[in-house]
């Protein structure tokens, strides 16, 4: 099975964009030696410790690769069951272009800013956008989603809507002008970027996705949960080192009993008068106990210097949870702005349906005094047709008839031809009212339209809002917990200090 073109050649010339290999490559079947993603790893990382493992066979270097996304990878969704590892024995092109998935997800959380992207076009840009917020959406199911993504454009995620975010849309009718601006400033709230928390128009769609609160708080929990790996080592480090430290003290202490003894000893020694052999041996075994005090107390200095730069970096810790903390209250701040809009959204749609559906019963009142007006000009028409064929009767008999006689219906005459003018008036009228009626109903199904236009845009924008505040508070709740946890074991680590 082939992987979509759009996406694989978008993969293809962001691997491209790493400059890890000599020759841009256009296949993907060109990474089935999987060097290229080795080399991606160790660029990524600023680390030589893979260059060992380029030199190994290829089940080798593919068990790296899994070790390093099992490590890496954020929800732990990197396993056996995600991409076989006999199908990148087997260069299989979906298995290569899974962890080339992967790692651009993995990367692109490390990116500081959406000007890295500026490389790629427009197109391309679209395609790995598309591709970071099928990841993104599908966090808890990707091990069945992620195959029909790559092999097919659009797949249902798991709300129900398209995966990519740039596919083509039918126009629908244009909403008040008021009503659009709204949404637009509804946009901005929505898109705060997390490192200065100023609004600004995202310039490409890469920016566009990293500027989003999913994105950006998905890249906040992996920063706080990799300080949070960095302190549980280094507290390990110095548990160790104060373990070490008591070891050396209790050496030095004894090392300092057995010198007391040995100077006492010397001492009496001396007074004895022994031999100068002995004395000797006991002067050298003397000097090297002083040098191996020295040596102690030389370890112990280093293992307190060791001591004050881990304290150091728990204190960079400490503040960095002092800046995490400001960036919660904003991010609450933020959440509750959002709500706001979504109420104000509510009640600028109810009031929209309340002012179209005064306005369609306004039409409909207009539409039936139309049809009575038009029925009534009908009746009348009816009427004077009626009058006339009468009088056209009459007429055709007086030809028959004498001069006299003509002159008796004179009147008749004239009376038939303003008959005529009247039907000629009531017939007009009846084309303006017909043309009234039609604009009437044309109105009225415009407006039917543009009603049910603005329902299904206002539910589906409502869904989105609804979607983005429970994410945005579930990710607050979750990263109040991890600063809870983190100011514990600071608290702990504090009393064990001062203890």
């Amino acid at each position: 099975m082939s992987v979509h073109g759009a996406r694989a050649a978008a993969l293809l010339a962001w691997v491209n964009s790493t400059k890890v290999c000599p020759d841009p490559l256009n296949d993907l079947s060109q990474l089935q030696d999987c060097s290229v993603f080795i080399r991606i790893i160790q660029k990524t990382h600023r680390s030589n410790a893979e260059e060992s493992v380029l030199e190994q066979p290829l089940p080798e270097r593919i068990s790296f690769i899994h070790g390093f996304l099992q490590k890496h990878y954020r929800h732990r969704l990197a396993g056996e069951n995600l991409f076989s590892a006999q199908k990148l024995l087997d260069g299989e092109e979906l298995a290569l272009a899974k962890v080339a998935v992967l790692l651009l997800y993995h990367i692109s959380m490390n990116c500081k800013s959406p000007e890295d992207w500026n490389e790629f076009d427009y197109k391309t840009q679209a395609e790995l956008a598309s591709i970071l917020k099928f990841v993104l959406d599908n966090e808890e199911n990707l091990n069945e989603n992620l195959e029909p993504f790559l092999l097919r454009k659009v797949v249902p995620s798991s709300s129900g809507t398209s995966s990519s975010s740039f596919e083509e849309h039918p126009p629908s009718l244009s909403l008040p002008h008021k009503r659009e601006v709204r949404f637009v400033e509804l946009q901005r709230i929505a898109s705060f970027p997390s490192t200065n928390m100023l609004l600004s128009p995202p310039s490409s769609p890469m920016g566009d996705i990293m500027q989003t609160p999913q994105f950006q708080l998905r890249q906040l929990k992996n920063r706080l949960a990799f300080e949070r790996e960095t302190q549980d080592e280094l507290e390990v480090e110095l548990s160790e080192n104060h373990k070490l430290l008591i070891e050396k003290e209790a050496q030095i202490t004894m090392m300092q009993q057995q010198i007391d003894r040995l100077t006492k000893l010397n001492e009496k020694q001396a007074a004895d008068q022994q031999e100068p052999t002995e004395m000797e041996e006991l002067r050298e075994k003397n000097e090297r106990l002083v040098g191996r005090l020295h040596e102690a107390f030389r370890q112990c200095q280093d293992l307190k210097t060791e001591k004050a730069q881990m304290d150091r970096k728990i204190n960079q810790l400490s503040e960095e949870n002092g800046d995490l903390s400001f960036k919660l209250r904003k991010m609450t701040s933020h959440a509750f702005q959002l709500q706001e809009a979504l109420n104000e959204l509510s009640e600028e749609h109810n009031s929209a349906v309340a002012q179209s559906q005064e306005k369609q019963q306004q039409l409909e009142k207009e539409l039936r005094a139309a049809l009575q007006d038009k029925k009534s000009l009908e009746e009348k028409t009816e009427i004077l047709q009626g009058k006339i064929s009468v009088l056209e009767d009459q007429l055709a008999k007086l030809e028959k008839c004498s001069a006299q006689e003509k002159g008796e219906v004179m009147g008749d005459v004239l009376k038939l031809e303003e008959l005529k003018q009247k039907v000629s008036i009531l017939t007009a009228k009846g084309a303006e009212l017909q043309a009234t009626v039609l604009r009437l109903e044309e109105e009225k199904q415009l407006q039917e339209a543009a009603l049910q236009s603005e329902r299904g845009r206002f539910k589906e924008e409502k869904q989105q809002l609804d979607s983005l505040v429970i994410s945005l508070q579930s990710s607050l709740s979750e990263s109040h917990r991890a600063q809870e946890r983190l100011e514990q074991d600071l608290q702990a680590r504090d009393a064990e200090g001062q203890a």
